[in-house]
């Protein structure tokens, strides 16, 4: 038990003993002994039609005589507290959904909610109620990361909905925690739904995907989230689904929201989202129409002022009753007593947090840990880990080697100390080896600068080193949300509104390569990136690749550990990395059939690194495949069991991943599709069986657009067990019959 829990039932006991002794006439909503339901119920009912308007935009004004505190929205937790000062930074999403650890995604959104309730009863104790200081966190980011130009896609957990699912329900009830009365903080799943780019028209886009896709790709993880971790808020999209603004949909937030999936908790719209209603979607004529929509569809907080400015007049003009809006108003109010804020604060568990353990040493340590997990080795031609007793010196090159904003990305707090890559490397090299370091050349550059690539100095160095270390990739500045600072690297060939028009390495790093690897020394690049990148055939040149995503505050030493052996990686790619920007269909096509196909449950070519790759420093065995029945009906579970054994050199760990490929069909099905995974820790010479669970009308399923339901087909399928999507070691054939 964590020592403010402890706190917490100590001080409960003495403030019942002293509530039961006192008989004083309270107002229902501010009565202990009532239910929450109840209390807002009577709150609502108290208000006036100005007081209630007032509490449904992002920035809510205080109603001191309901004793109703002003309170923002808004805030951010996507990888550690954000925005709010020092904080601990986490890698970002992408890199974290490369760990494939379930447990260890649980055990970060834990520490990030820990430090947001003590910043929040921080911010209390000065009287600051403004943006960043609440307990609703908009994140995390749970769009499918189709296409890999996409600015925003490093904010997810990669291309495929059964990951993105699994680490989403971890992240969510992490950061809501587990007390039977309070939420620790609520989570808002977003964006609902079908959203992934490109950014430039996000404000007026209209999405028209297949039945088939928008529940078997763009849902299922919001389902996982909703049902399952029971998320308190789901956010609109800026975009259009059928026609609909994402964020006043009949379709995603009533019917399958509300009444299929039985959300209980409140919407909030993407900033200026009710806005883009009128003004870019031209779904109606006015701010008042746009703002009636919205709450009649089921958006109950506009982040902007449409609801504050235009409701009454709605109201005024029949557009809107009453009722309606007390809906909305009842639904966050509730969830604001589901936090404790109308509570005593001696009575919310969670209000007993210290605000000193903010980024202590052991969430520092976690920082590390959640890094270290993340790192994705994607090539090794033997050059690592580096032997300290065969290396004098190492040249590291390039701009990210001692770059800050590749390793906070986007949406990040504060990290008091960051290390950078160079640093890592500086610290874990030692006294014997010299390690010089050059950035050498920028992230991207125009392109007439482009033959502008390394000094006869910088080059004189590489030739003389023993080992070439490249730290490249792009940053948060380059891949992002649309912005005006995004818009102002539309110039740039490549870039575009926070999107990339091309996966390949920018031609400037391509350039510095070509000319590192001239002067005849080992390259290892090191990748900082949020997206799959293209080395246009380079990587062949290339002895090591590591992927180090956005790594956060502890990046560097992550990154060095692995360089130099002292640990042995086992993250995996949650997203395909394709050759070239020309096996992708067109950025605009939401259709996951489109071309050669969108992520590897499609893509028909060949990955110059699948989905689910990455290698280690040891070697893993694969054997003893059973299956518990592989004659099955429509509702039957599987069990599956197989052995796996370190048979390498080195203590590790590996990610066994579970597909099912479905052998005929009469209908179009993926090629195949993620079901279970695991990671698992293996000494030298160990082995362990490992267990997993089907169950035939989850996992076997497709989505039947005739008969709006999933349905199992009768037929064949095939178990793949392996180390990738590609690395198949086992595999075994079931049957379907009814």
């Amino acid at each position: 038990m964590k020592f403010y829990k402890l706190y917490y039932f100590i001080t409960l006991l003495s403030f019942s003993n002293f509530a039961g002794s006192q008989a004083v006439a309270v107002e229902k909503y501010s009565d202990l002994s009532l239910d929450f339901e109840t209390r807002a119920t009577d709150l609502v009912s108290k208000m006036t039609l100005e007081e209630k308007i007032s509490q449904l935009g992002a920035g809510a004004p205080a109603i001191p005589r309901l004793k109703i505190q002003e309170y923002h929205w808004w805030n951010e937790c996507l990888h550690g507290v954000a925005r709010a000062g020092i904080a601990t930074v986490f890698p970002q999403a992408i890199g974290m959904a490369a760990s494939f650890d379930k447990d260890a995604m649980r055990e970060v959104a834990d520490i990030i909610s820990d430090e947001a309730r003590a910043k929040h009863h921080e911010a209390q104790r000065n009287n600051k109620y403004d943006i960043y200081t609440g307990l609703t966190f908009w994140s995390p980011n749970i769009n499918i990361f189709r296409d890999p130009r996409w600015g925003r896609g490093h904010e997810t957990y990669g291309e495929d909905p059964y990951l993105t699912g699994q680490m989403g329900m971890q992240f969510v009830k992490g950061l809501q925690g587990n007390d039977p009365k309070y939420l620790k903080v609520v989570s808002t799943a977003k964006h609902f739904a079908v959203h992934n780019g490109p950014e430039p028209v996000r404000h007026s886009f209209n999405v028209f995907p297949s039945k088939r896709d928008l529940w078997e790709t763009y849902l299922p993880a919001f389902k996982d989230l909703v049902v399952d971790a029971k998320a308190y808020s789901v956010m609109g999209a800026y975009n259009r689904v059928d026609g609909e603004s994402a964020s006043a949909s009949w379709m995603l937030l009533n019917d399958i929201l509300r009444n299929k999936w039985g959300f209980e908790g409140y919407v909030v719209s993407d900033c200026g989202a009710i806005n883009d209603i009128f003004e870019s979607h031209k779904i109606v004529n006015t701010e008042e129409q746009a703002a009636a929509l919205g709450i009649r569809r089921g958006c109950d907080l506009n982040c902007g002022s449409v609801y504050q400015r235009a409701l009454k007049n709605a109201v005024a003009q029949g557009l809107i009753g009453i009722k309606e809006i007390d809906l909305s108003v009842y639904r966050l109010m509730l969830a604001r007593m589901k936090l404790g804020m109308f509570d005593p604060i001696e009575i919310v568990p969670y209000a007993q947090i210290p605000f000193e353990l903010i980024n202590n040493k052991s969430h520092d340590d976690l920082a590390l840990k959640m890094a270290h997990k993340s790192m994705t080795l994607l090539k090794n031609d033997g050059i690592l880990p580096l032997n300290k007793k065969r290396i004098k010196k190492i040249a590291v090159i390039g701009p990210n080697a001692d770059n800050i904003n590749a390793l906070r990305a986007n949406y990040y707090g504060t990290a008091s100390n960051p290390v950078t890559i160079i640093n890592g490397i500086k610290a874990k090299s030692g006294s014997e080896i010299e390690v010089v370091y050059h950035k050498g050349v920028a992230l991207v550059t125009s392109q007439y600068k482009d033959s502008l690539v390394l000094s006869k100095k910088i080059l004189k160095d590489i030739q003389t080193a023993d080992v070439a270390i490249f730290v490249g990739g792009l940053d948060a500045t380059w891949e992002g949300e649309e912005s005006n600072k995004m818009r102002s690297r539309e110039g740039v060939d490549g870039f575009y509104g926070g999107d990339r028009t091309k996966i390949e390495l920018p031609k400037v790093q391509l350039n510095a390569l070509k000319a590192i690897n001239k002067t005849g020394t080992p390259i290892i690049f090191v990748l900082l990136a949020g997206s799959a990148i293209s080395f246009n055939g380079l990587e062949q040149e290339i002895e090591g690749i590591l992927a180090a995503w956005y790594p956060g505050q502890r990046g560097g030493d992550a990154v060095a550990d692995v360089l130099f052996g002292n640990y042995n990686p086992a993250g995996r790619l949650p997203v395909t990395f394709y050759s070239s920007t020309n096996e992708l269909a067109d950025f605009e096509d939401y259709n996951m059939r489109a071309g050669n196909g969108f992520t590897y449950r499609y893509y028909k070519g060949d990955a110059m690194y699948p989905f689910g790759h990455g290698i280690s420093y040891t070697k893993f065995n694969y054997s003893d495949l059973t299956l518990s029945k592989t004659i099955v009906g429509n509702n039957d579970e599987i069990l599956v069991s197989f052995d796996v054994k370190n048979s390498g050199e080195l203590d590790g760990e590996e990610v066994v991943q579970l597909y099912v490929k479905d052998l005929e069909s009469t209908t179009w099905m993926p090629i195949k599709q993620l079901r279970e995974f695991k990671r698992i820790s293996l000494k030298k010479g160990e082995e362990k069986t490992v267990q997993f669970k089907l169950k035939a009308s989850e996992d076997l399923r497709y989505y039947d657009s005739l008969k709006q339901s999933y349905v199992v087909e009768q037929g064949d399928f095939e178990i793949q067990i392996g180390g990738s999507s590609k690395d198949i070691r086992l595999k075994k054939v079931i049957t379907v019959v009814n």
